[in-house]
């Protein structure tokens, strides 16, 4: 495990990114950084989220001790514990409240201590949060909510700690569903997240909070949701993916590479509503296409990806449309190797599609 974790660690520093991004203002600017993780990116988004706009509250079970994570650490000691507060364990009413602090025009940021618990909030997303705009013909709304959740493997989770529940929520309107690969994307995603004016829920890739390291500005600045990144180019086999399974799928297409494979990787970023358009541009370009995540394979969102492209880029497919995907069982603790989709299986999925 440890070498592997090395090695992915490689990969992860080594992914391209852009460093340049949109300022409050809405400028295009570029940035010095510094070194820092993941969990380090979303703190220092939080600090700025506070500090820039008083309406901003951050509350959830723990957060105001660090939580589990340590990502909100020193938020309360800084900004008051009337704006940084630890809730009930209740996940239905820390989600309930936000919406309610957020119908009041404040910017409420909730945390699910563990994506896996978000399912007793789950009516209060999907049959308030989502439709409080639509229902009310936009008189009044709860754009101000963002709800930040850590998701996926941890390498020792188990089926309470590790599942990957973004599919559920990518089939309602009225949300936005958000997921960073890396610590520049973190800061830059969770800040336009918070100042979107629609609700949105941002999975945070647990595995990658102390694994993954980069360059990171210290200043405020944006990313745009709803925007796809061709991460890297290639003419033979186009590959989805978000979050921490970007770095695996990066392996595997350094790997295809020597074997002549030319692979084309794209980190989708947002989920709700996803860039179509990309994804469309890349896979008429190589004809071939493959989609991973952690999630199991049925009803898991690579489903959608693959039924959109089916119906944009049907004469252009070279071959059939590959899904390396978590397996149809709860997540596994002892056999968790087994059930991932690794580099291994996505490089033997790129292999049989290119030789199609």
């Amino acid at each position: 495990m440890a070498s592997v974790l090395r090695r992915s660690q490689t990969v992860l520093n080594s992914l391209c990114r852009r460093q340049f991004s949109a300022s409050p203002d809405g400028n295009l600017t570029t940035h010095a950084g510094k070194s820092m993780n993941l969990y380090s990116a979303i703190n220092q988004a939080l600090h700025i989220a506070l500090e820039t706009d008083p309406r901003a509250y951050v509350f959830g079970e723990d957060v105001g001790f660090g939580g589990v994570f340590r990502c909100t650490t020193g938020l309360a000691d800084r900004y008051g514990k009337d704006r940084v507060f630890n809730t009930p364990l209740c996940e239905q009413g820390i989600v309930g409240f936000g919406i309610g602090l957020a119908a009041m025009g404040n910017r409420a940021i909730a945390e699910i201590q563990f994506a896996d618990y978000i399912y007793p909030a789950f009516d209060q997303i999907v049959n308030e949060a989502a439709k409080f705009r639509y229902r009310s013909g936009n008189q009044f709304n709860c754009g101000g909510l963002t709800i930040r959740a850590p998701y996926g493997a941890v390498g020792h989770g188990g089926h309470y700690h590790s599942q990957s529940p973004e599919a559920f929520f990518c089939h309602v309107p009225g949300i936005k569903v958000v997921i960073p690969r890396s610590p520049y994307q973190a800061k830059g995603l969770l800040l336009s997240c918070i100042r979107d004016e629609n609700p949105v829920i941002f999975f945070e890739p647990k595995w990658l909070y102390r694994l993954a390291v980069e360059e990171v500005p210290e200043d405020d600045f944006m990313l745009p949701l709803s925007q796809a990144e061709v991460i890297r180019e290639g003419s033979d086999i186009t590959l989805v993916g978000w979050g921490a399974q970007l770095s695996v799928m990066e392996q595997a297409c350094v790997d295809a590479e020597k074997e002549g494979i030319s692979c084309e990787l794209i980190d989708l970023r947002t989920l709700l509503p996803w860039d179509k358009e990309t994804v469309e541009a890349s896979v008429r370009k190589t004809g071939r296409l493959l989609i991973s995540h952690e999630a199991p394979v049925t009803g898991g969102f690579g489903a959608e990806i693959s039924a959109s492209i089916v119906e944009r880029c049907f004469l252009r497919l070279e071959a059939p449309i590959s899904r390396v995907c978590g397996l149809d069982t709860p997540f596994p603790l002892v056999f968790e190797p087994f059930y991932m989709p690794t580099k291994n299986k996505i490089l033997d999925a790129i292999k049989a599609t290119v030789k199609y």
